[in-house]
């Protein structure tokens, strides 16, 4: 079993800001060699997360209204009184959708729907450098 980890940066906005990284992954993948197995993306950091979906403008945009509804940038939160930086609904979000997920690998390449794209979304409340840790394990042959 092989193991192939590389790292993809990200600047954001905040505010749930969405970004497609299917294209940086099945870089990743194909340049790993890895035929069958696993590929894991991970955003580091505890107010972002990773999910997939169909990309596209309209889905992105009711995306941000639900998590808005969900927790809204304007609500109270210990954690924000707590440490004074109004981000209590990043942390809120992110933890509900979590901050990786797992993607199978057939004939090296990830197993994704035609319209499925593989996202990050960055929940602070300002814009920030994230990092992503992709991580290709399996099987060459």
């Amino acid at each position: 079993m092989k193991i192939h980890t590389k790292d993809i940066y990200l600047k954001t906005k905040g505010f749930s800001d969405i970004h497609d990284v299917t294209e940086k992954v099945n870089s990743i993948v194909k340049k790993s060699g890895i035929q069958e197995g696993f590929c894991h993306v991970f955003t580091v950091g505890s107010t972002a997360s990773v999910s997939t979906m169909e990309f596209e403008p309209a889905l992105v945009q009711d995306i941000k209204e639900k998590l808005e509804e969900f927790a809204s940038r304007n609500m109270r939160s210990h954690h924000s009184e707590t440490w004074g930086d109004d981000n209590g609904f990043s942390h809120i979000r992110s933890t509900f959708m979590g901050p990786g997920i797992t993607v199978p690998l057939r004939d090296g390449k990830c197993i994704l729907g035609t319209w499925q794209q593989i996202i990050i979304l960055d929940h602070d409340n300002r814009p920030r450098k994230r990092h992503v840790v992709v991580q290709v394990i399996g099987n060459e042959s």
